[in-house]
C-alpha cells in the first residue's frame, strides 16, 4: 500500500512531494490537570495529553496510522480537509465509517497534496464525544510561498475543558431532569502554545501539574517577541462549547486567514472565535523591551445559561520581551463584538456562480415527546443510521439517488449542482455550523430573518466578485447565513453544529453528494467494512439496511415535538361530555319545570337497559369460550 502512495505522491510532484507518516496510538491518561484545578483521565496520544500538533506542507500526503486502545469505537477527524472524493476517511461516525473498535487501527489518508489546500485545521475524534474528553490538537499546512510576509509563527491552542468526562455530563444533559437543555458550562478555559509542530514548555520557574509539565497552560505559558520582527499567530479555537474573544495588549492585530482562506490584511482589535474556527493575525513586536504583555483569551460567558461562582472564564498568558520586566495587563475590552467575515476579501478569487437549488435550515430547540430537550433542523432532529451513509451510497446502485433512502436528514445533491444553504436560527443561543469537505461563500447575512425590513433581512447580492470562504460560521440568534457551495466532491458529508452537546441531540443532516459518481470512484477499503462487521453493523442497502429504497423499518428516528392543541379523540371527548352534561342540565331544568316520566317510559328503559346487559354477557361468554 505505502508503495503506491509514494508513487503517488512521486506523480505529482518528483522532488518535493513525499508521504509523511505519524502513528498515534489512542490511550487514556491519567491524572491530568491542565488548569491546575483538578486531575482527571484524559484521552490523548502515545500515553501523552495534550496529543502532538500535525504539521506538514502542501505537497504531502499525511498518514495518520491509528490504533485504538480505548474501550469504545473511535475515529478522527482531520477538521476542514477536503478528501475529494475519498470521504470514507473523513472520520465522521455513523456516516463515513463504523468507527475503529477498540484494539483495532485504521490508516487515514490525506491527501493533502491534490486537495489545493494550505493554511490552519485541526484533527479531533468525531465520535462518542472523545474530543470534549482531550483528544483535539492543531493541524498545519504550510505552502511552498507564503503570501504574506512574517519572520516567525506559532499556533495559539484555545479551548474550554471540563471536570467530567463526556459520558457523565451527557447523562446529565440528556435526561427528563434538564427540560430546558442546559448545557454543561465548562470549568474553566486553557490557552497554550505550538511551534514546529511541538507544544512550548512553561515559564521557567513555575510547577506546573507533573502529567503535563512539558506544557505551558494559561498563566504558565509565554510568547517570547523580539523588537522589531513580524510574528504570525495562528488561533485555533478546540472547545466543545464556548467561543472566545482574542487579543493582545498593547499590539495591533491583522487578520490574513481565515479557516484555510488566505486574506486580504484586516485590521482589528481582537478576534472572536466560535467552535472549530481559526484565524491567522499578524502582529509585529513592539520596539522596547521594558515590559511584557498580556495575552486575553475570555469565554463568550452570553452562551452559558449560568456562570458558575467557580468559573473564571477569563485566562491570560503573555509575551515576553524581558524576564526580568514586569507584567502589563490592561484588563478589559470596552466591548466585544463578532468579526465581520463577510468583508475579508480572499487572496485567490473565485467568482459567486449563480445556484440553482436552496436548502433551508431552521434551528430549533424543544422538548420533545420522550421529555428530553433536543435539537432540530426543520422540526426534525438528527439520528445516525445504521448503515453508514457512505456505504449506502455506493452499495444502494440506481436507488442511491433516491433522497429517501438516507433518511428524513438527509439531502442528495447533483453533481456540480450549485446550492445556497440558507440557515436560519430560531435559537436563543449562538451557533457554528461546519460543513465538512468543503468551503462554503458567505453570500449574506440577515439579522432577523423574520423581518420584512431589508434593512434587517436584505436580498442576497448576485454576481459577487469574491465572497469570502470558510468552513465553520457562526450564526446569532434569530440572525440568518446564505452559504453558496459548488456539489464537486462526490460522497456523503455532515453539516452540523460544532458546539458537541448540540450534535448530540440531534443538530444534523447529511448532504449526500453526486451518488453515480461517487459508485464511480468508489475505493473504500476492506477494513472499513471489517470494523463495521466486527461491530454487527450492517454495511449495504438504505439508512435501515434493506435493499428498497423506501422501506426505512427499524430504522431509529425520533424524539418527536409534542402535539399541542386539541386532537380528534381529545375533540371527540369533550364534545361527548359537554353533550352529557348539556343533556344533564336540561333534564334538571324540565324537572324543576314539573316536568315527569309515565310509568310505561319508565318500564321501557328498564328493559332496554337489561337487553343491553344480556348481549353484553353473552359476548363476553363467547370470548371466554374461544379463550
Amino acid at each position: 500500500m505505502w508503495s503506491s502512495l509514494a508513487l503517488l505522491a512521486v506523480a505529482v510532484s518528483p522532488v518535493l512531494a513525499g508521504v509523511q507518516e505519524v502513528w498515534w496510538n489512542l490511550t487514556y491518561i491519567q491524572d491530568a490537570n491542565p488548569d491546575g484545578l483538578a486531575p482527571r483521565r484524559v484521552i490523548g496520544v502515545n500515553g501523552t495529553w495534550p496529543p502532538p500538533p500535525l504539521d506538514v506542507n502542501d505537497t504531502d500526503i499525511l498518514v495518520v496510522h491509528t490504533l485504538n486502545s480505548l474501550d469504545k469505537p473511535a475515529t478522527l477527524h482531520h477538521h476542514g480537509m477536503f478528501f475529494n472524493s475519498t470521504s470514507w476517511m473523513d472520520g465522521a461516525l455513523a456516516v463515513s465509517q463504523c468507527g475503529i473498535p477498540p484494539g483495532d487501527s485504521f490508516d487515514y489518508v490525506i491527501p493533502v497534496n491534490t486537495s489545493g489546500q494550505l493554511g490552519t485545521y485541526w484533527v479531533h475524534s468525531h465520535a462518542n464525544g472523545q474530543y470534549v474528553d482531550g483528544l483535539r490538537a492543531p493541524f498545519l499546512v504550510h505552502p511552498q510561498q507564503e503570501k504574506h510576509h512574517y519572520d516567525e509563527e506559532f499556533t495559539v491552542v484555545l479551548g474550554d475543558w471540563y471536570h467530567d468526562e463526556h459520558a457523565d455530563l451527557l447523562k446529565q444533559f440528556i435526561s427528563v431532569a434538564n427540560p430546558g437543555g442546559a448545557e454543561p458550562v465548562p470549568d474553566s478555559a486553557l490557552i497554550y502554545f505550538a511551534q514546529n509542530a511541538t507544544y512550548l514548555g512553561p515559564i521557567a520557574g513555575t510547577s506546573p501539574d507533573p502529567v503535563t509539565a512539558a506544557v505551558g497552560f494559561n498563566e504558565n505559558a509565554t510568547l517570547s517577541f523580539e523588537p522589531g520582527k513580524t510574528y504570525r499567530l495562528r488561533v485555533v479555537n478546540t472547545s466543545a462549547f464556548a467561543m472566545f474573544f482574542f487579543w493582545i495588549d498593547g499590539h495591533e492585530m491583522r487578520i490574513i486567514e481565515v479557516d484555510g482562506t488566505d486574506v486580504e490584511e484586516y485590521p482589528i482589535d481582537l478576534i472572536s472565535v466560535t467552535v472549530a474556527q481559526r484565524y491567522s493575525i499578524l502582529v509585529t513586536a513592539r520596539n522596547d523591551t521594558s515590559a511584557n504583555w498580556a495575552i486575553h483569551a475570555n469565554m463568550d460567558t452570553d452562551m452559558f445559561d449560568t456562570v458558575p461562582d467557580a468559573l473564571n472564564p477569563n485566562v491570560t498568558s503573555s509575551i515576553t520581551y524581558n524576564s526580568s520586566a514586569p507584567l502589563t495587563d490592561l484588563g478589559f475590552v470596552d466591548e466585544y463584538f463578532d468579526v465581520p467575515d463577510l468583508d475579508l476579501v480572499p487572496l485567490v478569487v473565485e467568482p459567486m456562480v449563480p445556484a440553482t437549488k436552496t436548502v433551508e435550515l431552521e434551528v430549533l430547540f424543544d422538548t420533545l415527546d420522550d421529555g428530553t430537550n433536543r435539537a432540530m433542523f426543520n422540526m426534525i432532529t438528527y439520528n445516525s443510521p445504521l448503515v453508514p451513509a457512505v456505504l449506502s451510497q455506493v452499495t444502494l446502485g440506481e436507488n442511491a439517488t433516491i433522497q429517501e433512502a438516507y433518511g428524513p436528514y438527509s439531502i442528495v445533491l447533483d453533481h456540480l449542482e450549485v446550492f445556497d444553504i440558507v440557515l436560519k436560527n430560531g435559537d436563543a443561543g449562538k451557533h457554528p455550523f461546519h460543513l465538512h469537505g468543503h468551503k462554503m461563500q458567505l453570500i449574506g447575512r440577515a439579522e432577523d430573518y423574520t423581518s420584512d425590513d431589508p434593512s434587517l433581512n436584505p436580498p442576497i447580492v448576485e454576481g459577487q466578485a469574491n465572497p469570502v470562504r470558510r468552513d465553520t460560521v457562526q450564526v446569532p440568534s434569530m440572525n440568518s447565513v446564505t452559504m453558496r457551495v459548488i456539489a464537486d466532491n462526490p460522497g456523503v458529508w455532515f453539516f452540523h453544529c460544532h458546539i458537541e452537546w448540540h450534535l448530540e441531540v440531534g443538530l444534523a443532516v447529511q448532504f449526500v453528494e453526486a451518488p453515480i459518481q461517487a459508485q464511480e470512484r468508489n475505493g473504500i477499503p476492506q477494513v472499513i467494512y471489517d470494523q463495521c462487521q466486527a461491530q454487527g453493523i450492517p454495511t449495504s442497502g438504505n439508512a435501515a439496511g434493506h435493499v428498497s429504497a423506501t422501506d426505512l423499518t427499524g430504522l431509529p428516528l425520533g424524539p418527536f415535538p409534542q402535539i399541542l392543541g386539541w386532537r380528534p379523540k381529545g375533540i371527540g371527548a369533550m364534545t361527548g361530555c359537554v353533550l352529557t352534561a348539556t343533556i344533564g342540565m336540561l333534564a334538571v331544568t324540565w324537572y324543576a319545570l314539573g316536568g315527569h316520566i309515565s310509568e310505561a317510559e319508565m318500564e321501557h328503559e328498564a328493559r332496554q337497559q337489561q337487553e343491553a346487559k344480556e348481549k353484553r354477557g353473552k359476548f363476553f361468554g363467547l370470548l371466554k369460550q374461544k379463550a
